[in-house]
């Protein structure tokens, strides 16, 4: 297999989703320099963060952490993008591992019981052929041991794009968007709800004030990126 590999890399080189260059030796989906690039948030840690102060604004949650800064034409940007939109099921299993390392060194979430993704709509999710949300989940739960609850939530209508709406506009679109389907799931346990990229905060929000309805949750936020 060994052999077989290194002939395929050969063959067909693999290039680094963050500069395009030639992935070498070890190097899975980002090159060495690319990682250290990372816009890391360091926020796991940190009580009161940007991402938390955000989403306890709008939502009842316990904690919130993000892993990257997200800029666009950034390393992160492009990071996104191959999971989201390429089906990179490898980059988002290897940065849910790296989101997971970080929530589980900082303290703060050593009680979350199990992970739930921001669904996407069943059009969508049809259409994409995978919830890049449910990505990240399995990756995290390869470090941080608790396990994914899919299809606790459901997005019961297709809210399109949020990328070019105002943040009363988000909110807007997003309002009544979600219920919970399998509350025998949640009940009773502290959630980490989990998605890809934070914006205002206003779908996490949303999915967030679904799950508090149901007895005895409590929810925690972590993203990939924060905008």
């Amino acid at each position: 297999m060994g052999l077989t590999s290194d002939l395929l890399h050969f063959l067909f080189p693999t290039q680094c989703v963050g500069c395009g260059e030639i992935l070498v030796g070890g190097e899975r989906q980002l090159c060495a320099q690319c990682l250290m690039d990372l816009p890391l948030t360091g926020f796991a840690p940190q009580a009161g963060n940007q991402a938390e102060r955000q989403l306890k604004a709008m939502a009842d949650i316990e904690a919130a952490t993000s892993l990257m800064h997200f800029g666009r034409g950034e390393i992160s940007q492009r990071v996104v993008h191959s999971i989201k939109y390429h089906g990179n099921s490898e980059l988002a299993l290897m940065m849910g591992r790296q989101l997971g390392i970080a929530l589980q060194g900082s303290g703060r979430f050593g009680d979350v019981e199990v992970l739930v993704p921001v669904p996407l709509h069943a059009w969508r999710r049809l259409k994409r052929g995978y919830n890049q949300s449910r990505l990240l989940c399995e990756g995290i739960a390869q470090v941080f041991s608790c396990p994914v609850v899919g299809g606790a939530v459901r997005r019961a209508r297709n809210t399109g794009s949020q990328t070019h709406k105002s943040p009363t506009e988000r909110r807007e679109n997003v309002a009544g968007a979600f219920s919970v389907v399998r509350p025998e799931a949640v009940a009773g346990r502290h959630v980490l709800l989990v998605d890809d990229v934070m914006t205002t905060g206003a779908t996490l929000a949303a999915c967030a004030g679904v799950l508090l309805a149901v007895e005895g949750v409590k929810v925690s936020v972590a993203t990939l990126c924060v905008a």
